[in-house]
């Protein structure tokens, strides 16, 4: 593992490819170049047939150069430090500062290639990446250039660490609405790597992104609140905001955020669904009086009821038995 620092005092973790990897990245060039050596030396000789000898000489050395040094250089250039092999084997050629490389650069590396590993066989090129702690060959000393791995096992994602307890909830009535995506995106990248970055460079980048932050949504932070927990704050409360927008109101912004119970009682983080509210049963109306009876005969009084239907004669009710021992002033109903 290879720590570069880079203008804006951030390290960089670099994977300097090993020397078994980067001598089958230069056979694989060397096979690739030579074989369009020889189809390209065929085609003149049979085309250059009647030209003297030291023009034909001439066009030989002509084409050795541009083949197996120009070429090299421009592809370098172009495709920023990856050739065939090297794509092939997942390397590529930076800079110190893990930049990508430039003309001069390959055109450094392209020339003391030719010496130590063309002219010796790649006898000083292996020996110079041995003695080397980062696998550097001489032509990578004198140009500034690494050779690094690209190819890297996927490692854990980074997650957005949670703000402290006390500034929960704080910034609810903020307004977020004028916040960039980028913007968003840089506060979640700082967030998910600020353990990874030195002390101070860290505290610099997320005062400036506080500030970015303050101007967007017109508020200005808070005094005493530190610029990294303002941050985490407002992440979670947008996080909230989206939860709230995607699943309902029943979302709360520290349920979203898993700290704490949402809706009903249950488990720290569990979303609880809200309450379903039973309908109420249907209200029963009060029946129609019976009709008081004019006559003092035996019938019975008879219900009214809606025109062209007949009358029912309404059953006659007895009175409830008197009840034993003194009176509580309660009749039961019938």
């Amino acid at each position: 593992m290879s720590e570069l620092v880079t203008g804006e005092a951030v390290a960089l973790e670099l994977r300097p490819a090993k020397l078994p990897s980067r001598a089958l990245a230069v056979l694989l060039d060397l096979v690739a170049a030579v074989t369009v050596y020889v189809v390209v030396t065929i085609a003149l000789v049979a085309a250059t047939a009647s030209l003297d000898q030291a023009a034909r000489t001439a066009i030989s050395l002509t084409v050795f150069l541009l083949l197996l040094v120009g070429v090299p250089m421009a592809v370098e250039t172009l495709s920023h430090g990856r050739s065939l092999g090297k794509m092939a084997c997942g390397l590529r050629v930076v800079r110190d500062d893990g930049g990508p490389i430039r003309f001069r650069h390959a055109l450094v590396r392209g020339l003391i290639g030719v010496i130590e590993i063309l002219m010796t066989m790649g006898v000083v090129a292996c020996i110079a990446s041995l003695v080397s702690s980062r696998g550097r060959r001489l032509g990578d000393v004198f140009a500034g250039t690494l050779v690094v791995r690209e190819r890297l096992p996927v490692g854990p994602v980074g997650s957005v660490p949670p703000p402290p307890p006390w500034l929960a909830g704080r910034f609810s009535g903020l307004d977020l609405s004028a916040v960039p995506d980028g913007l968003w995106l840089a506060v979640r990248q700082y967030l998910t790597r600020m353990r990874q970055l030195d002390p101070q460079a860290g505290h610099a980048m997320a005062e400036r992104l506080a500030a970015d932050l303050a101007d967007r949504t017109g508020a200005p932070v808070p005094q005493g609140v530190p610029a990294a927990a303002y941050l985490a704050a407002v992440v979670q409360e947008r996080q909230a905001r989206d939860a709230r927008r995607a699943f309902g109101h029943g979302v709360g912004g520290a349920g979203a955020m898993g700290g704490g119970p949402v809706g009903t009682s249950g488990p720290a983080g569990a979303y609880a669904p809200p309450p379903v509210r039973q309908p109420a049963p249907p209200t029963v109306y009060p029946s129609v009086p019976a009709a008081p009876s004019h006559s003092t005969g035996s019938s019975s009084p008879s219900v009214p009821s809606a025109p062209g239907v007949p009358a029912t004669p309404a059953t006659p009710v007895s009175p409830p038995p008197a009840a034993e021992g003194p009176s509580t002033g309660f009749v039961p109903p019938a």
